[in-house]
């Protein structure tokens, strides 16, 4: 079933027989789920029955030490890791065979650690490439991008390589809301940047998220920075599942303890 009859089928009625599960604790429907997701490297398993949910308009931050497989579970959402079992879901469409590319175009978008973009185009030449290649070619996403990101508007002709760590975060999110996506997957955007630039990422962050309502599942290690940020959170070591909850009622100890080295 291609991406196109796959929504249609989910406007007809047909979300649980997909997978979409119960609401979430606080009482929203998930918009996302991953159930039961295992990965593997070769033959070494390193991800072993991971689940988590984002709710329709919600801010999920993942959490865990360096190595417990983070960024694997973002990869794996993805489509850029096979796996070995479990189900990934948007909105009651089952993407778990969908090659990445069908992932973009249902409503994913993933802002990896790598900052990737186009060193040698300017700032408004990688903007401009990534609408070309989105589903709905509307130049109003780009406006929309800079709205969030007002720093990169006087560096719109500057090639992205001769840009700071800083700006190219914020220009490699801004490629990623140029595709208007319905959930947002950050991978620690605030690694190795700027205290300053932390700070306007994080505005962005929220501004995303409490006035434009986009549904979000952000990467961290800071517990801080999900306290401010974040509904709830899940907590990975080893592989496994080892803590989750809604922010309010966060175990602020326990979690210390789960991220400390």
């Amino acid at each position: 079933m291609n991406v196109r009859s796959a929504e249609t089928a989910v406007e007809g009625g047909s979300r649980l027989a997909k997978g979409e599960g119960p609401p979430t604790r606080n009482g929203r429907q998930p918009l996302f789920s991953v159930q039961d997701l295992e990965v593997a490297y070769e033959r070494t398993t390193v991800v072993f029955g991971v689940s988590l949910e984002v709710p329709t308009h919600g801010l999920v931050c993942l959490m865990g030490r360096n190595g417990v497989g983070k960024s694997t579970v973002l990869s794996a959402i993805m489509g850029l890791l096979p796996i070995r079992a479990g189900r990934i879901v948007l909105d009651g469409l089952d993407m778990t065979d969908l090659p990445p590319y069908k992932r973009v175009r249902a409503g994913l978008a993933y802002v990896p650690q790598q900052r990737l973009g186009f060193p040698y185009l300017t700032v408004h030449e990688n903007l401009v490439a990534v609408l070309e290649a989105s589903r709905h070619r509307d130049p109003a996403a780009i406006d929309e991008a800079l709205d969030i990101f007002p720093r990169l508007k006087p560096l719109l002709s500057r090639p992205a390589g001769f840009l700071s760590g800083g700006q190219q975060q914020q220009l490699a999110i801004a490629r990623a809301l140029v595709t208007r996506p319905r959930l947002l997957l950050l991978d620690e955007p605030t690694e190795g940047i700027q205290p300053s630039i932390i700070l306007e990422i994080e505005d962005a962050i929220e501004k995303l998220h409490a006035e434009r309502g986009m549904s979000i599942l952000l990467v961290e290690q800071y517990v801080e920075f999900a306290l401010r940020l974040a509904d709830s959170y899940v907590v990975l070591d080893a592989g496994e599942v080892a803590a989750a909850g809604d922010t309010a009622e966060l175990d602020e100890a326990r979690v210390r303890r789960l991220l400390s080295v």
